[in-house]
């Protein structure tokens, strides 16, 4: 169990902001990483009109704008989009699911079905308002991509039949079909607030409970299995073409360093209808007819996108660093940029994570850490 939090979570959100150096920054939950065209180009526009005109990815593949003015419209450009179906709830809708759940055959399932489900499920209970913005669901359809990601609630495939209920990193034994999955993981969230409560928690993450996944489970009524051992997620993810069972491609693409142009944006809107976007800070541009994939191969990758999976990108990412961030020691962008470009990043290129404070925000698991100490930086893993 971690120290004991002296202080409710705030986590921002899209309606409150957190103020960091360069103005506020909002952050816009986008349950299993799916926008839609008409989604992109209202989130690029309001990035050029109201932000510093990008769109910054998360680990917990949501986005943030920065640069916003003290009062601005983000909130109801939003709403209008689809983007906040609840003012009360949009801080805990950080759902994660498998990058290309239903668009090629690795999967047990398709999870999509179930993120718009656990949303809508999250938003219809108000009193799952209360779970703290730090709260994570992670739905893996079985190829063991997500559930690694130390998600306070998930659900894992096993088969096409059977789905395991995991919490906070550990197989519960509870097992359920694919039909109630979702309703385990809504009532598995209603007993972390519970047992937050008997233990008297200002808990950000079920972990920090008292035997926090062994007392939520025994709130629980489902089937029981053997628990089996969670794969470990990947460091990286997928990149370039995945061929779809129905002939047509999915495009996968590392924008670098997490940082989507409004510019950027507005061309996967032209793509294709709808886009996902990952943990690992890759977008995948789904449905695209044989003929049209290098064509928008090459039109993404002049704006920027990488599409190697050898390439240094995929190894590397950052927190926002200065002039963003008040503490941060060093540019730490600018430095890591430096540091790919010249073929110089530290430990053999090894998956890390340059941060401006020992704070290490948007740390991804298992990145090895470039911490800038204010005479360079120092290097170790965590």
């Amino acid at each position: 169990m971690t120290s004991p939090r002296d202080r409710v979570d705030a986590c921002p959100g899209a309606l409150q902001t957190h103020t960091a150096a360069d103005g506020e920054l909002a952050r816009v939950r986008v349950p299993g990483g799916s926008l839609s065209a008409h989604q992109l180009r209202v989130l690029a526009l309001a990035s050029r009109e109201l932000g510093d005109g990008h769109l910054e990815m998360t680990s917990r593949g949501n986005l943030q704008l920065r640069g916003l003015p003290v009062v601005h419209d983000l909130g109801d450009r939003l709403a209008d989009a689809g983007l906040l179906p609840s003012a009360t709830h949009e801080r805990v809708r950080n759902v994660l699911a498998s990058a290309l759940t239903g668009l090629d055959d690795e999967g047990h399932v398709n999870a999509s079905p179930w993120v718009r489900a656990l949303d809508a499920g999250l938003v219809a209970d108000p009193a799952l308002a209360e779970l703290p913005g730090r709260f994570l669901a992670a739905l893996d359809d079985g190829r063991g991509d997500v559930i690694g990601l130390g998600a306070d609630v998930g659900l894992l495939a096993l088969s096409a039949t059977e789905v395991a209920l995991v919490l906070g990193g550990v197989d519960s034994g509870l097992r359920t079909d694919p039909g109630g999955a979702v309703d385990l993981a809504l009532d598995a969230a209603r007993a972390l607030l519970a047992e937050r409560a008997a233990q008297d928690s200002q808990a950000w993450r079920l972990a920090e409970l008292d035997d926090g996944p062994a007392r939520v489970a025994a709130r629980l009524t489902a089937r029981r299995g053997t628990p089996v051992e969670m794969p470990a997620a990947p460091l990286v993810g997928q990149v370039g073409a995945v061929a779809q069972p129905d002939g047509r491609t999915a495009l996968v693409g590392v924008v670098p360093l997490g940082r989507l142009s409004a510019d950027q944006a507005e061309l996967l809107a032209e793509l294709a209808d709808g886009v996902r976007i990952t943990p690992w800070r890759t977008v995948v541009v789904p449905d695209l007819a044989e003929e049209a994939v290098d064509d928008a191969a090459v039109d993404l990758f002049r704006t920027g996108f990488v599409f190697d999976e050898a390439s240094p990108w995929l190894q590397v990412t950052t927190c926002a660093g200065r002039p963003g961030c008040a503490k941060s020691l060093s540019d730490v962008r600018a430095d890591a940029v430096a540091a790919v470009t010249t073929g110089r990043l530290p430990a053999d290129g090894a998956r890390q994570h340059w941060a401006g404070c020992g704070r290490r925000c948007g740390r991804p698991a298992g990145a090895l850490d470039v911490v800038a100490t204010g005479d360079g930086y120092s290097i170790g893993a965590v």
